[in-house]
């Protein structure tokens, strides 16, 4: 009776391993082997680049603009030119300028004009005056066509008109007050004279 377990047993054992021999596995199949890649070169890590040094703020240096008004030494060369132009003289009750005066006022009235361009702030007064007879507002009124026939001819020379003022002191201030025609012929005429300021 002993041999019953054993037979129960090896019959057990015999039984499982034929039940295991008869059962199906699962198949695994295998990985297919990775394709040959390319290897790329390991990314280098990238180093920040170090700020740039700050520079301080520069201010764009303000440019001081060309003088618009002459220095000294310039305007003392105006003045001279002025006082080589002269007055230019008239007719007796005329505006119109007489070759003399076209001549007189020619004389330097070129290189006035060239200096003049450079300095457009700076400006002269052309004075119209007149001799003694006639009444107060003609004399004002012919005063002022002759100043504006000096301008006229300054401007055609290259002064510009916008530099140029007139004014007329008709038969105010005259540089003779005796009563001849030496002495009218003096007066009626134009004056140029730098403005102030």
């Amino acid at each position: 009776m002993q041999r019953l377990p054993q037979i129960h047993i090896l019959a057990a054992a015999t039984l499982c391993l034929f039940a295991g021999a008869c059962a199906k596995k699962p198949v695994v199949a295998a990985a297919p082997a990775p394709a040959p890649t390319a290897t790329a070169p390991a990314p280098q890590p990238t180093r920040a680049s170090a700020p740039a040094p700050a520079q301080p703020a520069t201010r764009p240096v303000a440019q001081t603009p060309p003088s618009r008004y002459p220095d000294a030494a310039t305007r003392a060369r105006i003045d001279e030119l002025i006082g080589r132009i002269q007055d230019a003289y008239f007719d007796y009750n005329q505006h119109t300028l007489r070759p003399d005066a076209v001549s007189t006022l020619n004389a330097d009235s070129r290189e006035l004009a060239t200096i003049m361009q450079q300095f457009p702030d700076y400006k002269l007064k052309i004075e119209g005056f007149c001799d003694e007879r006639g009444s107060a507002e003609y004399n004002v009124a012919l005063g002022d066509a002759r100043a504006k026939a000096a301008k006229e001819y300054l401007v055609s020379v290259g002064v510009s008109a916008g530099q140029l003022d007139t004014v007329s002191f008709g038969k105010e201030n005259p540089v003779c007050t005796d009563h001849s025609e030496t002495c009218w012929q003096k007066n009626r005429r134009i004056h140029i004279v730098a403005e102030k300021s």
